[in-house]
């Protein structure tokens, strides 16, 4: 059965009528591939998400390359394949400001500049990231087609409650024309627990749910996300990560860096 293709005003209606605010500040990500077809495919998606937020409102999405290794040209870089279509598609739009960093977010609004022009944030998602800056702007986060392991307002949350794992990673950045290497520690693992954040929004009315194309979205506000985060995460650090008998190597190996036993990782 063929699907039919929604207007791009009957998205901007129901991104409306889920609850995204006029005017505001908008972390969306997305699975294009779940809610398609839209009229316009990616590019009108993006188009209702910009009309539903207005001409005040600012859009932001993740733009990160994925790889630590190669040089980033922000008016070059292709997004990572796995932030999806639309993620790549819209920081190529016109008016869109980009990420200087590897690290890189999307944002198209009055306060693009304020979000994404950030010193290289290591690891990824400080508080003085572009995630964190939607947080301290009372953004909300716009989950299409995807759920909350995708939401990077959690590993947020993880670095504000101090959770003691920490993988090492490095990059690679141009300093006075030289490819200098960094070394840090990411607070990373599989991320599929991150599904609890859905528990604890739904149960205090803050997260609403619904459909946006052919697909469902969630919608809330970072500093609820991250808010309710913080405080489970305070009283059971690793509260994100599988326990060891259900065999996951990603937490694993973010378990074994609190011992400080990972060989090989960098």
């Amino acid at each position: 059965m063929t699907l039919r293709a929604f207007r791009r005003s009957e998205v901007a209606d129901q991104l409306r009528a889920l609850g995204v605010r006029r005017g505001g500040v908008l972390l969306v990500h997305t699975s294009f591939r779940a809610v398609r077809p839209i009229e316009g495919g990616p590019e009108g998606l993006i188009d209702a998400l910009c009309a539903a937020l207005g001409p005040a409102g600012t859009l932001v999405m993740p733009s990160w390359t994925g790889d630590d290794e190669a040089p980033f040209e922000p008016a070059a870089t292709a997004a990572a394949e796995d932030l999806g279509v639309t993620a790549d598609r819209f920081w190529r739009r016109p008016g869109v400001v980009r990420s200087d960093h590897l690290q890189a977010f999307a944002a198209l609004g009055p306060r693009a500049e304020a979000i994404v022009k950030t010193a290289l944030p290591l690891p990824p998602h400080t508080p003085d990231s572009p995630v964190g800056r939607v947080h301290d702007l009372d953004g909300q986060v716009l989950l299409l087609g995807v759920g909350h392991d995708a939401d990077t307002s959690l590993h947020l949350a993880e670095l504000m409650a101090k959770v003691p794992y920490g993988i090492p990673r490095h990059c690679f950045v141009q300093q006075g024309g030289h490819r200098v290497r960094i070394d840090y520690r990411e607070n990373d693992h599989c991320c599929r627990r991150f599904a609890l954040a859905d528990d604890w929004l739904r149960a205090r009315g803050v997260q609403a749910e619904g459909p946006v194309g052919h697909g469902t979205a969630r919608l809330a506000r970072a500093r609820d996300i991250v808010g309710l985060a913080v405080d489970a995460l305070l009283r059971q650090p690793t509260l994100f990560l599988h326990d060891p008998a259900e065999g996951c190597a990603d937490c694993d190996e973010a378990r074994a860096s609190m011992r400080g036993i990972i060989p090989n990782s960098g």
